[in-house]
């Protein structure tokens, strides 16, 4: 997928637009807002990031789709079956080391609720994330980076930056070794499709791992 990322300049615009959605929000979510609120916060972002994109010259949402049966191709899913065996083993490690009780408990004790979990995760979370997190900050906001590496990484840390609200190191690194490599998928793979299933992918191993403990709403509290 060749992408045309929008670097016009615009006089600070879209710098101000970047630091309100990237570091603003997320520091209103983890500090300010109540749990409660969490969902609602996050849909207005995603409406407003979309809108934002819609508005970026020269983006059109087709190209979401394009190369979308390459991600299926033989070397992308060794790569998926690759990540979920790493997600898996660091989840094990993680709760065998920090909740060892917690490992595996939605499959023991709430399967209804890890099956409604795998239906609805890719699409109500990994999709507007990486909207948001992906498609928004490489087209509309790329001209503010110092460089394509040095933007994976910002990418990187400000989707584990956008988790603050969980005030967990766990939630903080985990957040940042896959924000890597969903950017990679999606900027250096020019892959939408691809960095959309790693992160379904990520969920789906996470929370069958029992590391949902670390990602849900009731953990969104502040430690003050």
């Amino acid at each position: 997928m060749q992408v045309t990322t929008d670097r016009a300049p615009d006089g600070g615009g879209r710098l101000i637009e970047f630091l309100l959605i990237y570091v603003a929000a997320p520091v209103v979510m983890a500090v300010v807002l109540p749990a409660k609120w969490m969902f609602p916060a996050l849909f207005a972002i995603t409406i407003a990031g979309i809108l934002l994109l819609a508005a970026t010259p020269g983006f059109r949402w087709r190209e979401l789709l394009r190369g979308w049966r390459s991600a299926f191709a033989p070397a992308n899913l060794a790569l998926m079956l690759a990540f979920a065996l790493v997600t898996a083993t660091a989840s094990c490690m993680i709760l065998r080391a920090t909740r060892p009780e917690a490992l595996f408990s939605l499959i023991h004790h709430r399967p209804l609720l890890l099956a409604m979990i795998f239906v609805l995760y890719p699409w109500l979370s990994a999709l507007p994330q990486e909207i948001i997190y992906r498609v928004l900050f490489f087209r509309r906001y790329a001209g503010l980076m110092p460089g394509p590496r040095a933007a994976i990484l910002i990418n990187a840390a400000l989707f584990s930056f956008a988790h603050l609200m969980y005030w967990s190191w766990v939630v903080a690194i985990l957040t940042f070794a896959g924000g890597i490599i969903f950017a990679w998928a999606y900027e250096i793979r020019r892959s939408f499709v691809l960095a959309f299933l790693l992160h379904a992918i990520a969920g789906w191993v996470l929370f069958a791992f029992g590391m949902g403990l670390y990602f849900y709403a009731g953990n969104a509290v502040r430690p003050f």
